[in-house]
């Protein structure tokens, strides 16, 4: 009985340590999904996940895109870390809906294996200046900048250059079988497991001229999520967000000026502006449109200074407005200010602003209602006729009074004078 045991033993432990050894091999796929505005943002969350998959020496980073475009300065640094990556790229246009628009056109064509869904789409990367009119010879250098960097890695990739050109000079956007029949996608496949199973067994030639066999087949997904950082940032990013903290924050640091010593408005405001610019510092702003928010401002004091019938307070809301729509010179209309949040805040902020500082303005032209000379040009009530000393009723309190003329009771008397607790007053004249 003892050798069988001993038998049985030994190959439970071989079984054991084969599948161990097996369980061991299994490839390693890193997964990244990028389904925003391509940003500074997004750049930190992809460079955390390639730096991963490098990191466990992954069989592949697999990024889910769903992108309307991006930042050309980001696009640049991340299609260079996809090139220079150790670790295959594979970028997926998924699920069925979702696009690689813009900038993430780039991306899709800079991967080591392109794929997308079915019902996907991709191209539209034409150029955008952000925010400045330039005149047809800077278009046409931005241009061919941008479909020379296209041109320099789709070829290499095994691609066809000139229908990826035309995403660039032409604005054109591809389906998924348009693309594939392009010659811009390597493959088309319904969701994440069959894309890593067809692509598996693949020679793939990187960047360097270095030939890869990828192996994905059932592999294990190593997903990499966002950070808190990257999801507080990425909310903050929202320009329409960032410049309703900058008009609540200037509000509630005038409103700690105007009242002293709240504290609370003023430190929340400050901590609302400070936020907003730290959005729009991430953002590509447009610096003329900075100047008209500044013009508003001034626009609007001037119409508390000045009766111009309500002329310079509706150009200072105009130019509010406008300031706010074109304040984010987006690449993307998700990286502007939509109109409707320009208009809403604008118009408010200007009609709240105008009011406040009316307001302040009065209420620094009101003389003093506390003290001794806040009864000066009073209108008190004899109470004790003045032959000629008596006394009075003046806001409701009694005072000695003194008079040159004679006044009877209930007789209306204005004050002229104050000595000490004694007014000095003469009658009114008879309605």
């Amino acid at each position: 009985m003892k050798p069988l045991r001993a038998a049985g033993f030994a190959l439970l432990l071989m079984l054991a340590l084969c599948g161990i050894r097996a369980h061991a091999a299994r490839p390693v796929v890193v997964v990244l999904r990028l389904d925003d505005t391509i940003q500074p943002i997004s750049e930190d969350y992809f460079n955390r996940a390639l730096n991963h998959a490098a990191d466990i020496k992954a069989d592949a980073l697999l990024i889910e895109l769903d992108t309307p475009g991006g930042l050309l300065s980001t696009t640049r640094n991340i299609v260079g870390r996809i090139g220079a990556s150790p670790v295959p790229v594979i970028v997926y246009v998924a699920p069925q809906g979702a696009r690689a628009g813009s900038a993430g056109f780039f991306l899709l064509e800079a991967a080591d294996i392109a794929a997308m869904a079915p019902g996907t789409n991709a191209g539209a990367s034409h150029p955008v200046a952000a925010g400045a009119k330039l005149d047809d010879a800077m278009k046409q250098k931005i241009e061919n900048d941008t479909a020379a960097l296209l041109r320099s890695y789709t070829a290499q990739r095994g691609r066809n250059p000139k229908a990826a050109e035309d995403a660039v000079r032409n604005s054109k956007s591809y389906t998924d079988q348009e693309a594939k029949d392009l010659g811009l996608i390597d493959l088309i496949a319904p969701d994440r497991t069959a894309l890593l199973n067809q692509v598996d067994g693949r020679t793939i030639t990187r960047m360097n001229g270095a030939k890869v066999v990828l192996h994905t087949r059932d592999a294990t997904l190593d997903t990499v999520e966002p950070t808190l950082r990257d999801r507080v940032l990425g909310w903050f990013i929202n320009p329409d967000l960032a410049v309703l903290m900058l008009v609540i924050g200037a509000l509630l640091i005038y409103l700690e000026f105007n009242a002293p010593g709240t504290i609370v408005p003023g430190a929340l405001g400050t901590l609302l502006v400070l936020l907003s610019l730290f959005a729009l510092n991430l953002l590509p702003v447009h610096y003329t449109a900075v100047m008209l928010l500044l013009a508003a401002a001034v626009l609007m004091v001037l119409e508390v200074k000045f009766t111009s019938h309500g002329v310079l307070a509706f150009a200072g809301i105009v130019c509010l407005v406008v300031g706010m729509l074109t304040l984010v010179a987006g690449p993307v209309p998700e990286m502007r200010v939509h109109a409707a949040t320009a208009i809403a805040a604008g118009v408010a902020f200007g009609l709240i602003t105008v009011f406040l500082v009316r307001l302040a303005v009065r209420a620094r032209q009101n003389k003093s209602l506390v003290g001794i000379d806040a009864l000066l040009g009073q209108i008190a009530v004899v109470t004790k006729p003045l032959e000629p000393s008596g006394q009075v009723m003046v806001h409701g309190e009694l005072w000695e009074a003194h008079s040159a003329t004679p006044a009877p009771r209930d007789t209306r008397v204005r004050v002229t004078a104050v000595d000490g607790l004694t007014l000095t007053v003469e009658p009114l004249p008879p309605a």
